[in-house]
């Protein structure tokens, strides 16, 4: 059975038939609503399963909505809501940062080479301020025998030469001997010492054990002992 044209509302025949926007029309009746030109499947545009031509085309336009009291009170209203919301979820997020990040193994991982990475630069930080940022001249060991003194309390400032530390001892007897010249200043830090400047001849010495030596400064004409590292022999 053959259908009806969508616009003359008469019987299309197959040699006659245009099927377009769920319409059969006869070709002459397939024609724009406003102008009636004769279109083609090339040219037409169809709008509410009608067909117009280009220029006859309906435009969409938006809808003008008037400022009443009650579109003023919902937009108000609207605006009141979407402050609430945003304050829950400024409140909500403060204080966790940009982005929630997952403690994932790998993150745990990252963080503590990071945090062992601070340490290692700290301390270099550290040791730096600590010897000046200049390595120290080096010193002569000081020789150890008996007992050790107490430590100094730490300070970042280095004296000239170490203090000598050593036990007690009775000054043998004088005597002739090797003569020998000072190598550092010395400073004596008990009665029994002897204290003397760099390049002092040192004589009448004698050797008491393997750090401490007895002698007389030439300079001074002192008798004492002194650390056997501060002299050498001529």
């Amino acid at each position: 059975m053959n259908p009806l044209c969508g616009r003359c509302n008469r019987v299309v025949y197959p040699t006659e038939k245009v099927n377009c926007l769920d319409k059969y029309w006869h070709k002459g009746c397939f024609s724009c609503e406003v102008c009636k030109m004769t279109l083609n499947m090339k040219n037409y545009k169809g709008f509410d399963k009608k067909p117009y031509c280009n220029a006859h085309y309906p435009k969409t336009n938006f809808t003008c909505v008037a400022d009443t009291p009650e579109n003023l009170r919902l937009k108000q209203q609207s605006k009141m809501q979407s402050q609430v919301l945003y304050k829950e979820e400024f409140e909500k997020n403060k204080g966790k940062g940009f982005s929630a990040m997952a403690d994932t193994p790998e993150m745990a991982r990252i963080k503590k080479t990071q945090d062992h990475i601070s340490n290692i630069k700290y301390h270099e930080e550290f040791e730096k301020s600590r010897m000046g940022g200049e390595a120290q001249p080096h010193q002569p060991s000081t020789p150890t025998s008996g007992y050790q003194q107490p430590a100094p309390s730490q300070n970042f400032q280095y004296e000239s030469a170490p203090e000598p530390v050593r036990q007690a001892t009775t000054a043998p007897p004088a005597s002739a001997g090797k003569r020998y010249r000072a190598v550092y200043d010395y400073a004596a830090a008990d009665e029994d010492e002897v204290s003397f400047m760099d390049g002092d001849m040192i004589v009448e010495v004698q050797q008491i054990d393997e750090g401490w030596m007895y002698g007389r400064v030439e300079r001074t004409g002192q008798r004492g002992m002194l650390p056997a590292n501060y002299v050498e022999a001529i």
